[in-house]
């Protein structure tokens, strides 16, 4: 019940964000919407290992959801007021760095928070991480003032009932890892190995999401294949299933033999795309297929740091992005 409740608040919160952006730019003629649209992705994913080592050290994880409302709610009210107050261009910056820091401080409490009930599961991993896919399709689908109120009502609901739903919320860190049978992290792998070890593992997986990223920007940029509605809609939906799908893919097949079958559909996909959508869409599914994995392999690295290991993965999106982009 717990993972489904943060699986649906991820969708809302990135469609939230989403949502609220398109609006300003409809409002003030995209004027300086790309700027804004950056300082709010680099805000919201760049910020991450910070707002992830905060986490880490907070035993009483919940006021950082609660905050993370609390931002996010004054992010759609400003939103709605520099709007009717004609200002949009000027309100605009400061909606996003609301929205920014708002998404990243929800994104590493999910992130520890599923790692801390669930324990180091796949699936589980998978499923959280896979809504927001889904959630910015619609956002940008169908962005509107009522949706975007719709998307806020439902989020808080949902936030106020997780808090008083999880009754784990007063025990530490620890004592639920020591209830988990499923737990399958490292235990002080930087003693065992050293910090080198840590450091080189960290690297080299921030390197494939950093990859990643690159490849999935380029699949989904739709080169040659028209961004209809409908496609868009498609692209967040493929890609919320592949995310779904790399956990169990994993854990039923092991982490190398599904690792190497997925890549080769990916390297295959990357060469022959074009503006073929089929070729496209699969290429979509299997690269975000690894996305559960490398999050699984972070935590083993950085046991007891599920915040941090969260946030240097998300903060490795952003470079990768912008080099498809640019």
């Amino acid at each position: 019940m717990l993972l489904g409740i943060s699986a649906v608040m991820h969708l809302l919160v990135d469609g939230l964000c989403v949502c609220c952006l398109y609006l300003m730019a409809a409002s003030s003629g995209v004027v300086g919407f790309v700027g804004v649209f950056l300082t709010y992705n680099i805000l919201a994913f760049m910020t991450q290992p910070f707002t992830g080592l905060l986490v880490d050290k907070m035993e009483r994880r919940h006021w950082v959801l609660l905050v993370s409302m609390s931002l996010l709610s004054i992010a759609v009210l400003a939103a709605s007021m520099v709007v009717a107050a004609g200002t949009v261009k000027a309100g605009m910056l400061a909606v996003a760095v609301l929205l920014g820091f708002g998404n990243s401080l929800f994104h590493v409490w999910g992130g520890k928070q599923v790692v801390i009930t669930h324990g180091n599961d796949m699936p589980a991993l998978g499923l959280f991480v896979s809504t927001g896919a889904l959630g910015l399709s619609l956002g940008v689908v169908f962005y509107s003032w009522f949706l975007l109120q719709a998307f806020l009502l439902v989020l808080c609901l949902l936030a106020v009932a997780y808090v008083g739903m999880d009754g784990r919320s007063d025990r530490s860190d620890r004592s639920v890892r020591s209830d988990r049978s499923d737990w399958n992290g490292g235990v002080e792998i930087a003693s065992r190995y050293g910090m080198g070890f840590v450091l080189a593992s960290m690297a080299a997986l921030v390197a494939f999401v950093l990859f990643r990223s690159f490849t999935g920007e380029l699949f989904s940029s739709g080169a040659g294949v028209g961004k209809t509605q409908v496609v868009v809609l498609l692209m967040g939906a493929v890609a919320m299933l592949g995310k779904m799908a790399g956990g169990w893919f994993a854990k039923w097949f092991g982490i190398v033999p599904s690792m190497v079958v997925v890549l080769l559909f990916v390297m295959v996909c990357f060469v022959v795309g074009g503006s073929n959508l089929a070729i496209l869409l699969t290429g979509i599914f299997m690269t975000n297929c690894t996305m559960p994995v490398t999050l699984y392999l972070a935590n083993v690295v950085l046991e007891g740091k599920e915040g941090l290991a969260f946030g240097i993965l998300a903060a490795a999106l952003i470079p990768g992005y912008l080099l498809a982009v640019f």
